[in-house]
């Protein structure tokens, strides 16, 4: 389970380095092999976008998923193009670092600062300053679309 936020800085080759502290696990999940591709939740999606990055066995179970929507359904068709056809395998290296394909950096604007947001079985990978905008916005707003049905969790 991937959980918090890190700050990272990409190197000169688009390369980040995963925090020590999800090392072992994605050694113990998917022995290093991680799918990157585009994000395309709601609050991913605009002039700054965001990335998915998932352990392979997590990654293989969305393909999945994905694979049982309607072929001639034409959102499905929009999502197998988007996520899948963006879809880039990437190992993490000895020293923990996972390079992020350029299509992949230029498409969620990263150049130099990223967040690294574990989201239990994937990771979100932000511009530094798209999701400091979006925490902004989401502390600001007053979103309650969706409330009742989380209305029985309890904390």
């Amino acid at each position: 389970m991937f959980r918090g936020i890190s700050s990272i800085n990409l190197d000169d080759k688009g390369r980040l380095a995963i925090p020590t502290r999800y090392r072992e696990e994605l050694q113990e999940c998917c022995e290093r092999q991680m799918v990157v591709t585009v994000a395309v939740d709601e609050r991913c999606i605009g002039e700054s976008g965001c990335l998915w990055l998932y352990p392979l066995p997590e990654w293989e179970n969305l393909e999945q998923t994905i694979s049982k929507l309607p072929t001639l359904n034409k959102m499905a068709g929009k999502l197998r193009r988007f996520v899948i056809g963006n879809a880039s395998e990437c190992e993490m290296d000895a020293q923990g670092r996972l390079l992020l394909p350029e299509k992949l950096r230029k498409f969620a604007n990263m150049d130099k600062k990223i967040v690294l947001v574990g989201q239990l079985n994937k990771f979100e990978i932000w511009n530094e300053d798209a999701w400091t905008a979006k925490e902004k916005e989401w502390l600001d707003g007053d979103d309650s679309e969706g409330l009742e049905e989380l209305g029985t969790l309890s904390f």
